[in-house]
């Protein structure tokens, strides 16, 4: 028999019990620069990272609940202090609950690049969505993002591009848990490399304009 996955409280942010805009120092007890993950997955990224720099305060959104509670419990089983998880659509939370300039940096690993072209408007990297992002981001905070889908890319690029009175590119910090050959050490992106694929990076800093 499997073991139970539990939704630990302690590291749950549940949307339908907050009211606006989050107060960090009072989710976390303290005042700290701030990371926010999109695409938590089961929770890989936030594990490592949040042992690695136990001075940081480590926020995941997931979407797809099999994951999300995953992650919940895998992090809850930790006990890691400095972490926190909530199922939501990322936009929507952002919008909803992420206060403006709050956020020192934004990870955005291998999110769902809608292959088809009917479904491209459904990318969280778009236009239409850069000033949410932007707007989470304190100046001079920065974006980390990683895809294995070229076409995604090419457009992640060109969004990059149309925004480059307010972003920089700089180098890709590779996170704590990425092993030899791995950018980021998550799961989708060692199953990608198994199946050969490349691995595209980009970095960028928000400038104080």
């Amino acid at each position: 028999m499997g073991r139970t996955i539990k939704e630990y409280n302690a590291v749950v942010l549940k949307p339908e019990d907050l009211q606006g805009p989050v107060d960090f120092s009072q989710i976390f007890g303290r005042q700290g620069a701030v990371h926010l993950e999109i695409g938590s997955g089961k929770g890989t990224f936030l594990v490592h990272q949040a042992k690695a720099y136990p001075e940081i305060d480590f926020l995941g959104i997931e979407w797809a609940r099999k994951f999300y509670l995953y992650a919940a419990d895998r992090l809850g089983r930790w006990g890691l202090a400095n972490v926190r998880i909530t199922r939501a659509d990322a936009v929507t939370f952002l919008t909803d609950h992420i206060p403006p300039e709050s956020v020192d940096c934004l990870h955005i690993y291998f999110p769902d690049p809608w292959p088809k072209r009917r479904h491209h408007k459904r990318r969280l990297i778009q236009q239409a969505n850069m000033k949410v992002l932007l707007g989470c981001v304190k100046a001079s905070g920065e974006i980390r993002i990683a895809t294995d889908h070229a076409g995604y890319f090419g457009q992640i690029e060109k969004v990059a591009m149309a925004c480059q009175k307010q972003l920089e590119p700089i180098a890709f910090t590779r996170p704590a848990g990425a092993e030899d050959g791995e950018f980021t050490g998550t799961n989708y992106e060692r199953k990608y490399i198994r199946d050969r694929r490349a691995i595209h990076t980009l970095a960028l800093r928000r400038l104080n304009v």
